[in-house]
């Protein structure tokens, strides 16, 4: 996959899920289905997951000097995606700090604009790196370990598809109110 190509489904997928979860009605945006996350909940836990990348891709040395370069070839698209299902049947969790709080739907427009913002930062900072860099630089992944900058945004072009997807699953169970 180019950079280009990157980018273009890193944005595509997450406004996919920002547009979906935005036409929710309040009382679907707050429905939990036997305490899973509820779809406010999801777009939280996608804006603290691209936070911290953000920072790091603020600065190549930050990322050459803290997690260093790769010292094997990239993995394909689905290698990563593959190893990431692995990883999840194996019982992987996000670890506390990007597990999101109850949130308030009253919330649901700042929350949208603030991951809009930093989508458009995260993709203006990709834009900063060399295809060369995107395959050498390391990002540290809590289930995966380290992985090139692109592995990464492989990975999150899938996560915003796959919390789509689960967020989906859990209004499947939603018998109140009007669907959106």
């Amino acid at each position: 996959m180019t950079k280009r190509e990157l980018i273009e489904r890193f944005r595509e997928n997450h406004q996919e899920l920002i547009d979906y979860i935005n036409a929710l009605k309040d009382d679907k945006f707050a429905y939990s289905h036997h305490g899973r996350w509820t779809p406010g909940q999801q777009l939280s836990h996608i804006y603290l997951c691209l936070k911290p990348i953000s920072q790091a891709l603020a600065s190549k040395e930050f990322i050459v000097q803290k997690f260093g370069k790769i010292d094997r070839s990239t993995f394909e698209y689905n290698n990563v995606i593959d190893n990431y299902k692995i990883a999840l049947d194996r019982g992987g969790k996000a670890p506390d700090r990007f597990v999101p709080e109850q949130f308030d739907p009253n919330n649901k427009i700042r929350l949208s604009a603030d991951l809009f913002e930093l989508l458009q930062t995260i993709q203006q900072q990709l834009n900063d790196y060399t295809d060369e860099e995107l395959d050498n630089l390391v990002l540290p992944h809590p289930l995966l370990g380290n992985l090139t900058i692109r592995e990464m945004f492989y990975l999150m072009t899938y996560h915003a598809k796959h919390h789509y997807i689960q967020t989906e699953q859990n209004l499947e169970g939603y018998s109140g109110g009007e669907h959106p």
